[in-house]
């Protein structure tokens, strides 16, 4: 197996350093160039042909995500943010997830034990990435402000529908949440994503989509035409109470790996008794195959994203293996789907 060939993009001298030697000590992946800033970065892009870059996401001088952009315009290919763990440095990291970066990551800070302890997941991003699937970017998710999608203006029955995604999902969730109606069925979305970004892209969605979308709180009411966001690192998601009911927020251990976890929360919903309707996209993995059964044993629609529309085709296919997915939808039709099966139509019986 060929090593992962990775450019490494950033305007600090250390941070290059530092992230080529977490690179240089896995046996997987080749450090092929490094870069300080876009104009080297093209240079090295044409001649080096790199799998995967890492990407700062602040560089002082210069428009990252007008790079971006213009790589997955002209050359797509998976490019990795390397973002410090900021308010602003969240905003433009959520706004490169959209644009089609594969994924994020924290740049390593602290001394030897904290560098040591962020190595593997770094690696383990970079891998992952170089086994994504990279496409031009789709048009920006219209910003239409809250009110009724065309086509969707209708009564809703009284549903909840509960989504999970993982690597691709920013790009995905801006998809199919800008075609949600204002009036929209209460949402519980579990996108696993560092702590730190999980507000910032709630903000972000809430600004471009019709519903009223906010990151969860603890005892949270849900309510029509509202979109929870799970708060990531510390906790998970759960519904508590069916329809008319409110968020939990529950400390305990990851489930597979990850806090929130997707099966968690479609656990939840399936053992409320509520109408509900499920949906896994793309994402690394299985997270959320187990629980998108039991919603399905439980009567509800599941919906798994197609593996010619996923930037990563792991948790859908876990799910369809496990016959967890009733109906197979590509991203441009998982909207649709997901709202004709609230307006009760499609329903298995």
């Amino acid at each position: 197996m060929q090593p992962v060939r990775t450019l490494i993009v950033d305007d600090s001298a250390a941070i290059r350093a530092t992230l080529a030697h977490i690179f240089k000590s896995d046996p997987e992946i080749e450090v092929v160039g490094m870069a300080p800033e876009p104009h080297s970065a093209r240079t090295m892009i044409k001649e080096l042909n790199p799998d995967v870059i890492t990407l700062d996401v602040e560089m002082p001088g210069m428009d990252g995500l007008s790079f971006l952009e213009r790589i997955m315009r002209l050359r797509p290919m998976p490019v990795v943010m390397c973002s410090s763990l900021t308010a602003a440095g969240a905003e433009v990291t959520i706004e490169a997830l959209r644009l089609g970066a594969v994924d994020c990551i924290a740049k390593p800070t602290g001394g030897p034990a904290e560098l040591e302890a962020s190595a593997a997941l770094l690696c383990r991003t970079v891998k992952n990435a170089a086994r994504s699937s990279t496409r031009p970017a789709r048009e920006p998710a219209p910003a239409h402000g809250h009110a009724n999608g065309p086509g969707h203006g209708g009564k809703f029955r009284d549903v909840i529908i509960a989504i999970g995604a993982s690597t691709g999902g920013v790009e995905a969730l801006f998809h199919v949440l800008s075609s949600f109606p204002e009036n929209c069925p209460p949402t519980l979305v579990v996108q696993h994503m560092p702590a730190a970004f999980t507000g910032s892209f709630a903000d972000r969605l809430n600004r471009s989509c019709p519903p009223n979308i906010v990151e969860a709180r603890d005892g949270q009411p849900i309510v029509p035409g509202t979109v929870y966001i799970a708060p990531g690192g510390t906790h998970h998601m759960t519904l508590h109470g069916g329809l008319g009911g409110h968020v939990r927020l529950i400390e305990s251990d990851p489930v597979g790996g990850h806090r929130p976890s997707v099966d968690t929360l479609f656990r939840s919903v399936a053992s409320s008794g509520a109408p509900s309707v499920g949906a896994l996209l793309t994402g690394m993995g299985a997270d959320g195959a187990q629980g998108l059964l039991e919603m399905r044993q439980a009567g509800a629609p599941t919906f798994g994203q197609t593996r010619e529309s996923c930037v990563v085709w792991g948790m859908p296919r876990a799910a369809l293996e496990l016959g967890a997915v009733q109906s197979e939808i590509s991203l441009s039709g998982m909207a649709g789907s997901i709202l004709s099966a609230c307006s009760g139509q499609n329903r298995e019986r």
